[in-house]
């Protein structure tokens, strides 16, 4: 059982009105943790903290590269608790060990580093302009306040996507995780102190929706970084017209697998499966839609669903699980909803489609799910589901199955399956999403942009581009005359 406070300032305090709520292991149905449940007097003060932090010499002065070397501290304190963090990670989200371990715990840490180079290059330029005598210097300036909304799925990777680049910009931060899975967040902002850095630079209020919409509406918060549901990212929007503040916006996503006749089917088989049922299907990058051309549909349903039903659905902690839990009992309902609409709607379930079992029962997990002869207009080939639900949509054409997947509101992802190098070339700026894959499993790296087109969202993370999220450039005229 562990206890969370909020982080304002430089003190650990609980909510102001003194509510706590709970988190709860997924796997298990077994509550873990109690944590402060902050409201908007909790956000009044966390704003308050950062805006003076921004103010102060103790973080304005400190030069780029001490900066640097703070965040560069920060990752090695992450590989340094790795295994408690990871298994936090696990505990509190469900992630099988071999994804917290081997893939969230490292990534965070390289996030860091790699935005620890960054504080030391942060270049402005000199521009010619036509007007005599005159020297127009353009430099970079952090926004000030960023507020940092992250979403359940992974809750470690996408703070510290958000936290990094703030900070090596100059910025600071208040962090609101999801409620479901504030443990690891927390976590990090205690690993974020012991680094170094100043009190006020990073803030952490736990809580509900309530804490979020404080964020937004709060006239002293300069910038907006969240990642969630479209739903909540429209709202956002609206909110944050008002003040005109700065946002960013990573949402959902409906990602398109293009299997071509050429395809090696059984690496698309894997590739699609362990990308579609990565973190459970927790993943708006996750592969969700396959177009697979008539002649190898049949090859491809069914050898999907027998690999389907040979992973191991099980709890995080033990080691041979593949799918997890999903992250709660009401995500778990929603993504039922989800594939009770497809077989009303007359998909075809081939395998999967119900809770798991036995000595499942009291976790909230959920067979992997794969649906074939799937029709464009049908709920679970338009929705987000954010489940392990896999839709098979036989195509005739590649022009065809192009324009079938870019038939959505959504552009976050998508991935293409041939061994003619020519296709792998000419199909990907055909597809309307941020990024493309070929014959491979989404992966991240802190070097390259994600980030979507449409209803997926505004703006880019990491890469460089990260760095434009967070500063604005001024320009300096001085009279040489």
């Amino acid at each position: 059982m562990r206890t969370t406070q909020l982080l304002i300032g430089d003190q650990w305090v609980d909510a102001a009105t003194g509510a706590t709520s709970e988190t709860m292991n997924p796997a298990t149905g077994e509550v873990i943790g109690q944590f402060a449940d902050g409201g908007k007097a909790d956000v009044d003060a966390a704003v308050d903290a950062a805006s003076d932090a921004f103010e102060s010499d103790a973080w304005r002065s400190i030069s780029p590269d001490a900066r640097g070397k703070m965040l560069w501290r920060v990752a090695e304190l992450l590989e340094e608790n790795a295994e408690e963090i990871a298994a936090l990670e696990t505990l509190d989200q469900g992630q099988p060990a071999f994804v917290s371990r081997n893939i969230s715990l490292p990534l965070a840490a390289q996030v860091f580093r790699y935005y620890a180079g960054f504080a030391t290059k942060l270049e402005g330029k000199i521009s010619p302009v036509s007007i005599p005598h005159q020297l127009s210097l353009q430099h970079r300036e952090p926004i000030g306040v960023a507020g940092l909304i992250t979403p359940w799925n992974f809750p470690l990777d996408i703070a510290a996507w958000k936290l990094a680049p703030a900070l090596a910009t100059g910025n600071t931060a208040i962090l609101k995780p999801a409620e479901q899975t504030p443990l690891s967040t927390v976590r990090l902002a205690e690993l974020c102190r012991e680094a170094g850095i100043p009190a006020g630079v990073v803030n952490v209020v736990t809580g509900g929706p309530e804490v979020g919409k404080a964020l937004v509406a709060h006239p002293g918060v300069d910038k907006i970084s969240f990642t969630g549901s479209t739903a909540v990212g429209q709202e956002i929007v609206r909110t944050a017209a008002v003040d005109l503040k700065r946002v960013g916006l990573e949402l959902g996503g409906k990602a398109a697998s293009i299997i071509c006749d050429d395809a090696d089917i059984d690496a698309a088989v894997m590739g699609n499966l362990h990308g579609a049922l990565f973190n459970t299907g927790q993943a708006c990058g996750a592969f969700t839609r396959f177009f697979v051309h008539r002649s190898r549909a049949d090859e491809f349903v069914s050898k999907l669903a027998a690999a389907a039903n040979a992973l191991k659905v099980g709890p995080g902690q033990d080691p041979a699980t593949v799918v997890g839990p999903l992250v709660s009992e009401d995500h778990l309902n929603r993504v039922d909803g989800f594939v009770k609409s497809g077989i009303e709607q007359g998909a075809q379930l081939v395998t999967g489609g119900s809770r798991a079992g036995g000595a499942l029962k009291n976790g909230f997990f959920y067979k992997p799910t794969v649906f074939t002869e799937v029709k464009d207009d049908m709920t679970i080939a338009r929705e987000e589901i954010f489940g392990p639900v896999l839709s098979v949509m036989p195509y005739d054409d590649l022009d065809e199955a192009v324009a079938r997947a870019n038939s959505t509101s959504y552009g976050l992802v998508g991935v293409i399956w041939t061994q003619d190098l020519q296709l792998a070339h000419k199909l990907p700026p055909r597809i309307k999403a941020g990024t493309v894959f070929v014959n491979q499993l989404p992966l991240i790296d802190p070097g390259s942009p994600w980030g979507g087109i449409g209803l997926s969202g505004w703006g880019r993370e990491l890469g460089s581009y990260s760095i434009d999220e967070y500063t604005e450039t001024r320009s300096v005229f001085i009279n040489l005359g």
